[in-house]
């Protein structure tokens, strides 16, 4: 799908002039894509888009002000129709997962060769989710670390949660019992109970899906 113009109307919130400036030329100098109008800041960049709205706005994280990250939530809900694509020189991982949950639609490393830059914003513009293969790697990193805990469906009591943690770092049955105060038999019914709870058979089964279900750490 092409705009009515026939051209992707692009927009830049860069702090750095010569990039800023540098991206705006590469861009409206393409066939396909115009960028009519930069901006330094995310502040000059809400009071600059009026009734034209960019189709993609490049928007870069280090910005004085409203960081970029912030910024793409106000972006989105004053602009939904505009497509946020992040520019960083580094790979940040908590802005990386901010400036995504806030609604960024790609991000892409400054180092970008210019005619994947273009591509990118292609891709952006016509729903896509481009970024750079470092980025997209931390971002798979943060999903899974962020993923949903796996269900429990009965409650290990405070003592068996200890006994798990402590299988976990290594600890023998008899260590345990010496370090909880019980006896090895006590350990041994505490461990039946687990893998009861648990719905498994090994001491590895069990540790695995205590660390899975982040009943232990």
């Amino acid at each position: 799908m092409e705009p009515a113009t026939g051209t992707i109307h692009v927009a830049i919130v860069e702090d750095d002039r010569s990039l800023r400036e540098g991206l705006g030329l590469l861009i409206s100098a393409t066939p396909g894509f115009r960028c009519p109008r930069t901006y330094g800041s995310v502040e000059e960049a809400l009071r600059g888009i009026g009734g034209e709205v960019p189709d993609v706005l490049l928007l870069d994280i280090h910005l004085p002000g409203m960081l970029g990250s912030e910024g793409t939530k106000v972006f989105r809900e004053k602009f939904p129709t505009m497509q946020v694509l992040m520019l960083t020189v580094y790979a940040e991982q908590d802005k990386v997962f901010e400036s995504i949950c806030n609604g960024a639609c790609g991000y892409l490393l400054k180092k970008t060769p210019p005619a994947k830059l273009l591509e990118s914003i292609r891709e952006a513009y016509e729903g896509g989710a481009p970024m750079s293969p470092e980025i997209a790697r931390k971002v798979v990193t943060l999903f899974q670390k962020t993923a949903a805990p796996e269900r429990i469906d009965e409650q290990l009591t405070p003592q068996e949660v200890r006994l798990l943690q402590m299988l976990a770092e290594g600890h023998s049955y008899q260590s345990a019992a010496g370090q909880l105060n019980i006896s090895i038999n006590t350990v041994r019914n505490y461990i039946r109970s687990i893998y009861e709870k648990l719905h498994v058979h090994s001491k590895n089964e069990a540790v695995s899906k205590a660390l899975r279900s982040r009943i232990i750490s």
